[in-house]
């Protein structure tokens, strides 16, 4: 007989911890319930409903504000308070005052987030590039609709969009505002969702609808020839990439750079910076102005101080005595956020799903979406013509028997038999008999029944036009272009964030000039650390401490203006200033060159090099007995890239590396005891730096090549036992005479 089951076994266990006397029960749930019944359904509605704008450019809190303002009267109307403003939107949005106020500060003209803003506000509303200016309660502020908003509720009562029901079921509000232009790429928009960001740069009004124009007339248009730039709200000067540009407007992930404008007053001796990088504030800068003042890293600042006023932004800068303020600039802008990056993550919902896309793929979605709405507009309005002329042609049948009309409705006894009556007289639905019967009764005339049913021929001709528009794409992507030419000549304003195309040449001809020049020693030992010694110092004290188990590498005799070359095992190389490092003594460890160069975790110094004026030629030694002779001047780059990828061939460990400014003859030692000697002419140059070389030294399965020395400073006393007349060879068992004492290698 089967065990009859009891359904306590199928509750959930139920623990009873005793905590501080008080007792509680705790009902077990596997993780992947909570995950699928709590999480879920809270992530779905931030990343659908708060945090990623959609093709119209806005966020749900937006929209909800700015339908509220439009049902207020506000476009074209007078101001209001803002506390109104809010707690009208309460009916659409119901996540408290505060986050609404806070949505149309960001809006408003005075806070100046958006290059045009949506709400013409009157109060103070605090300004985007300060931290600490707070904004006036909402009760001391005023706000309407800036004349812009036109362009988004023109044909919002046209069936352009889809209504839904708010939260409590009782209002409709639209799911998207059908906006005459790409606002989406014209809007800077920020949002912080479960999982996924986003993050909207804003372009020129003007550019984005040339943009949209040259889209519609040709999909694979130059897009970058017409949208030359982010346009920013706060101004600027973009240090132009094209490269990262490319990389934006075509996967829509990237970032670029802004720096600060600024102006030099002789006759004051300051400088004043009066337009900042967007993604920073005033007091930021100030701070890290301070910052580096106290530390004594810039010495050429008196005084630094905010002069904000009514009339802009304005920090200035009191300069010591023969400061020269181009150096000074440029020191701070690589060392503050006066010059910094802006990051670019254009995540939109499409359909309700979160896409990352790049500018072609927005235009072509928006286009798309424009379309429809254009499409839905004109079908609108055929819609009502249609029933209109359908009201006509009834009262055109009404003409042909005036005085029997009126006697059908005189001689009918009761009201609800007067359309039916009507009806069967003269042959006409229910709609054309309530319109007829609803006619007042000085209208009654040949006069007036002429004029309207003579509509009829133009009513039929426009709904013939309007059948055509509906059908006709081409049709309906002219009346956009023709909206979007009418929206640049309204509305575009002036660029306000400048483009600098030769900014590269100008910071590195700052960067060597204000780098002091003076001879320095350089010490680098096997684990990666780092010296710069200068003469006067190396002669007090000479003896160099290295961590336990670590030792001498690599030294020079350079000058503090040179720079540096740092290759690694990951096949990169990273270059530096030697003037970006700290005058040392032999006494401590260095500079630890994986942390200082920010290198990849367990990523480890193998080799490094001054390259001086980028003449000669780098030899890389393979374990597979292969070398590679590139031209050094293959790492020189006219940026200032700090970190260069594919530094050389990754087929097989690289052993040692050599500067070649001459042809010499190597020594190549493999782990076998066989030497090698052949004359570095032999290998052909090449520009490529992940080239795999040329097999020189043959090698047997087990073994690997060990080290390579300059013949020079080997002790081999027979060269010519070991000398290659071709290339590859095994190479001679090396005797013990040519051993010398020690052997040496160049990684010792």
């Amino acid at each position: 007989m089967a065990k009859k089951k009891n359904p306590e076994e199928n509750k959930p266990k139920v623990n009873n911890p005793n905590v501080m006397g008080l007792r509680a029960e705790v009902l077990e749930q596997p993780i992947t319930e909570t995950l699928e019944l709590n999480f879920m359904p809270y992530a779905m509605s931030v990343i659908m409903s708060r945090a990623i704008p959609e093709i119209d450019g806005f966020k749900p809190s937006h929209r909800k504000l700015l339908y509220t303002m439009y049902q207020m009267k506000l476009l074209g109307g007078a101001r209001t308070k803002s506390a109104n403003i809010v707690g009208q939107t309460m009916k659409l949005n119901p996540h408290g005052d505060a986050a609404i106020y806070d949505t149309m500060v960001r809006l408003s003209r005075g806070y100046g987030a958006l290059l045009h803003p949506f709400v013409d506000s009157k109060g103070n509303f605090g300004k985007v590039y300060s931290r600490d200016m707070a904004w006036a309660a909402s009760r001391y502020t005023e706000a309407r609709l800036d004349p812009i908003c036109a362009e988004f509720f023109r044909d919002i009562d046209q069936d352009t969009v889809d209504f839904v029901d708010n939260y409590d079921g009782k209002l409709k509000e639209p799911t998207l505002l059908p906006t005459t232009f790409p606002n989406v790429l014209v809007a800077a928009n920020q949002g912080i969702a479960v999982g996924m960001a986003s993050n909207l740069c804003g372009f020129n009004l003007g550019e984005v609808c040339d943009a949209a124009v040259a889209y519609l007339k040709n999909p694979d248009c130059d897009l970058m020839g017409i949208l030359k730039a982010p346009d920013l709200p706060t101004g600027g000067e973009l240090l132009y990439d094209e490269a990262a540009l490319a990389e934006i407007y075509g996967t829509g992930r990237g970032s670029f750079r802004v720096r600060a404008k600024w102006r030099y007053l002789k006759s004051e001796n300051i400088i004043e910076v009066y337009e900042i990088p967007y993604s920073t504030t005033a007091e930021a800068i100030m701070d890290k102005v301070a910052e580096l003042v106290k530390a004594g890293k810039v010495k050429e600042i008196a005084d630094m101080r905010d002069e904000t006023d009514l009339s802009g932004l304005k920090l200035t800068i009191d300069l010591k005595r023969g400061t020269d303020p181009d150096k000074l600039m440029a020191k701070l802008f690589k060392s503050t956020p006066l010059m910094d990056s802006q990051s670019c993550n254009f995540n939109i919902l499409i359909a309700g799903m979160p896409r990352v896309m790049g500018v072609r793929e927005i235009l072509s979605e928006w286009t798309a979406w424009r379309m429809e709405s254009v499409r839905r507009r004109v079908y609108y309005s055929m819609s009502k013509k249609k029933e209109k002329l359908h009201l006509l042609k009834g009262l055109r049948r009404i003409l042909l028997d005036i005085d029997r009309a009126i006697k059908i409705i005189r001689d009918t006894e009761e009201d609800a038999e007067v359309i039916p009556n009507l009806m069967i007289g003269f042959g006409i639905d229910q709609i054309q008999a309530e319109y007829v019967a609803d006619i007042r009764l000085r209208n009654i005339n040949k006069e007036y029944i002429l004029k309207r049913t003579q509509e009829v021929e133009d009513l039929e001709a426009e709904i013939a036009d309007l059948e055509d528009t509906v059908n006709s794409p081409k049709r309906i992507q002219k009346i956009i272009i023709g909206e979007l030419t009418d929206v640049k000549k309204k509305y575009a304003v002036p660029r306000r964030t400048d483009i600098v195309y030769d900014h590269e040449i100008q910071a590195a001809a700052v960067e060597e000039e204000s780098a002091p020049d003076y001879p320095v020693n350089l010490f680098l030992s096997r684990e990666g650390y780092l010296k710069k010694i200068t003469p006067q110092s190396l002669r007090m004290a000479s003896e160099q401490k290295y961590k336990e188990g670590d030792g001498p590498f690599l030294q020079w005799e350079s000058t503090n203006a040179a720079e540096l070359m740092v290759f690694t095992d990951r096949q990169q190389c990273y270059k530096a200033r030697l003037s970006d490092f700290d005058d040392t003594k032999a006494s401590v460890l260095g500079d630890y060159l994986p942390t200082k160069l920010g290198m990849d975790p367990e990523e480890r110094v193998l080799w490094a090099c001054l390259p001086g004026d980028y003449s000669g030629h780098l030899l890389f030694f393979f374990a597979n007995g292969k070398v590679a002779r590139v031209e050094l001047s293959a790492y020189q780059t006219q940026t200032r890239r700090k970190k260069l990828t594919g530094a050389y061939s990754d087929k097989s460990p690289l052993v040692t590396a050599m500067l070649l400014r001459a042809d010499q003859e190597l020594a190549m030692f493999s782990t076998e005891g066989r030497c090698m000697i052949f004359h570095s002419a032999l290998l052909i140059p090449k520009t490529t730096r992940s080239t795999q070389g040329v097999n020189v030294m043959t090698l047997k399965p087990k073994y690997r090549l060990e080290s390579v020395l300059p013949l020079d400073q080997t002790h081999i006393t027979n060269p010519a036992r070991y000398r290659a007349r071709t290339l590859p060879i095994a190479g001679a068992l090396l005797k013990q005479a040519d051993r010398g004492e020690e052997q040496m290698s160049l990684l010792e």
